[in-house]
């Protein structure tokens, strides 16, 4: 079972490497998120944060939290973050500041093998914390988009890709496919200069590239065709086109060339 105190920590990096970006940025730049602006980013993960609350705390009300998204639709995610993002800026990030602190106090104490209910598969706490550094990082990259900047990789990038490997199967299943029964071989060239692997290594289908080309595609901030990462083999290449590492349903991603 994996300790989530590393994760919380690079948890905690990544989003106060954020938190410093937008202290001074103009929140109502529009990012690549169709009708997001950098406001409703923040207001995203805030959020996020406090459904996530919910689920260490309560689990026994989230089936209702589900329920819930269920009879929204496609709206429900939007939805939270227009609320939120009408608030005062610095009420707002007050929020996302208290409740991202408060969601690392509560996954440490979780007991080792609980799992905790979300809108996808159950987690362990180490999982929550993992899909919440994903996300951060993922709409930090949307913020860095939007504000022409680039987002320096870091070996943070490792939990997320791994993430990623993990998610394969829940992609596929999003959209109606099978899993393929096979593992695939991921090798990826990592921000440490190290080679990062995951799946056997006979495998007949491989992903080939960058760690930050992969984590990429799969928080669906890059087109496929827009990275160095190359799959071989028909599922392969059918996973990249649908790689998914965040929960709810299928995400409609970034045109091929948009960031040329």
């Amino acid at each position: 079972m994996a300790d989530p105190g590393p994760i919380l920590e690079d948890l905690a990096g990544e989003s106060r490497e954020l938190d410093e970006l937008v202290t001074g940025a103009e929140w109502s730049t529009p990012t690549p998120a169709e009708g997001w602006t950098i406001a409703h980013q923040i207001a995203h993960l805030a959020w996020t944060d406090a459904k996530a609350l919910i689920a260490v705390r309560s689990p026994g009300d989230f089936p209702a939290e589900v329920q819930r998204a269920l009879t929204a639709g496609a709206d429900f995610v939007d939805q939270g973050a227009r609320e939120l993002a009408e608030k005062p800026r610095e009420e707002l990030l007050a929020l996302w500041r208290a409740g991202r602190a408060q969601l690392a106090e509560e996954l440490a104490q979780v007991p080792e093998g609980q799992k905790l209910p979300w809108y996808g598969p159950p987690m362990s706490a180490a999982s929550m914390a993992t899909a919440r550094l994903m996300e951060t990082w993922a709409h930090a990259q949307d913020v860095h988009d939007a504000l022409g900047l680039r987002h320096e990789p870091t070996r943070r990038l490792w939990h997320i890709a791994r993430f990623g490997v993990r998610t394969r199967d829940f992609a596929f299943s999003v959209h109606g496919l099978a899993a393929p029964a096979a593992e695939f071989r991921v090798e990826l060239s990592g921000t440490d200069g190290a080679k990062w692997t995951f799946g056997p290594p006979d495998a007949a289908q491989r992903v080939t590239g960058s760690a930050l080309g992969f984590c990429l595609i799969v928080t669906q901030r890059r087109h496929p065709a827009d990275t160095d990462v190359v799959a071989v083999g028909a599922d392969a290449r059918k996973w990249l086109e649908i790689a998914q590492a965040f929960a709810g349903p299928p995400g409609s991603g970034r045109r091929a060339g948009q960031f040329a």
